[in-house]
């Protein structure tokens, strides 16, 4: 293993979903094989592999830094190779789920856009599926949160659910009756652009005034600096911190600081919170689930964001005082749930692929008894020949 790469070894409790509907219980993936399975978890800083089982249980984890977006596809290819041929070496592995920051197709199959690598319509599953001889399943990342989430964390019972992932920007996924919605195209829950303020700050996107520049990590650090830079009285504690240096100012310091009651951070929370509240009344309106799961880095803050959030969701909620609201509420399973449910997700193909392999068993074993059936009739009549 290269001396960059850290090894975690975890366990802990989990408790799987039953979702019901009606009289019938949605079974279809806690009726998968309890098999080990791999998930990968792609971000723009690091690429993190995980052995988890079907409870839910991180057995061991690996992690390294992402290449470069400058980087060919094949150097990702060959990261996710390597990590998983190495826990292979250790545990019984019958599928890899991956999950990518970035765009995935509606089968799961290539990656269409990812901001922080060389991928542009890239067909990673079948890349990866020859060169690991195993099932290989691609996902959105934040899909793949979503759904550990409703698994094993915060989501678990609820029908309908979204998530939103505070980072860098703002992602999010849709479950809908025990299902992640994925639109037509694969691109669906792409929330941190949806315009919000017309004419607004420019978004790398290309569009101006989308959330994310108003609720996220980039808003946040952005905000802070700005006071900085102009020296306001208020961000004197922040100045005094980074000794000068503005571009010392990240979001971890800034929240470190919130906690300690630092009335400039306090208030950039507060800010972002209230933005982050107005979103969700809006997907409120358009998606009525009964659950809002807030994760992503940016989350760690909990009440200092979250208390804002909420108040300003009741707020901005179209019929608000006549109509039940859905419930925000913090991820639970912090940075792995992508890994996590990306390594769920795949057991489902670790089914399909233990099915085609029992048949093709199957197949071999009926021709392998007519070809026994078949030699012991011949065989008579070709001693009678000899004779």
């Amino acid at each position: 293993m290269s001396a960059n790469r850290e090894r975690v070894h975890r366990t802990g409790a989990a408790r799987a979903t039953v979702l019901t509907v009606g009289r019938r219980e949605r079974r279809s993936h806690l009726t998968a094989p309890r098999v080990p399975t791999v998930g990968i978890d792609i971000g723009g800083t690091k690429v993190m592999a995980g052995v988890v089982d079907a409870d839910g249980h991180i057995l061991e984890t690996l992690r390294t830094e992402t290449p470069h977006k400058s980087k060919s596809p094949k150097v990702v290819e060959d990261t996710i190779a390597d990590l998983v041929l190495d826990l292979s070496e250790r545990h019984d592995v019958h599928a890899v789920g991956i999950g990518a920051a970035g765009w995935v197709d509606a089968d799961r199959s290539r990656v269409l856009f990812a901001p922080h690598l060389a991928w542009r319509d890239e067909p990673l599953r079948d890349a990866l599926t020859e060169r690991l001889r195993v099932p290989v399943m691609v996902d959105n990342d934040a899909n793949a949160a979503a759904w550990a989430e409703w698994r094993f964390g915060a989501g678990r019972g609820e029908a309908d659910l979204v998530m939103i992932t505070l980072g860098t920007g703002i992602g999010g996924a849709i479950l809908e009756d025990g299902q992640v919605k994925r639109g037509r195209y694969g691109v669906a829950g792409e929330f941190g652009h949806m315009q919000v303020v017309p004419g607004g700050h420019r978004c790398p996107c290309g569009n101006r005034g989308c959330w994310e520049q108003y609720s996220s990590g980039n808003a946040l650090v952005r905000e802070a600096r700005e006071l900085a830079a102009a020296e306001s009285p208020v961000a004197y504690g922040i100045i005094e911190r980074v000794g000068g240096r503005i571009d010392e100012i990240t979001g971890p310091l800034i929240t470190e600081l919130a906690r300690e009651g630092d009335a400039m951070c306090v208030e950039l929370f507060q800010e972002i919170g209230q933005w982050l509240g107005v979103g969700i009344a809006n997907l409120a309106a358009a998606l009525d689930p009964s659950c809002f799961v807030i994760g992503g880095g940016v989350s760690a803050a909990d009440d200092l964001l979250i208390g804002p959030a909420r108040d300003a969701f009741r707020r901005t909620l179209t019929g608000r005082g006549y109509r039940p609201e859905a419930r925000i509420v913090t991820a639970e399973l912090g940075p792995e749930a992508g890994m996590v449910g990306a390594a769920d997700l795949a057991r489902l193909v670790a089914r399909r692929f233990r099915r085609a392999n029992r048949r093709r068993v199957e197949r071999r074993e009926r021709v392998s008894s007519l070809n026994a059936t078949l030699n012991a009739r011949l065989a008579p009549r070709s001693r009678e020949v000899r004779r």
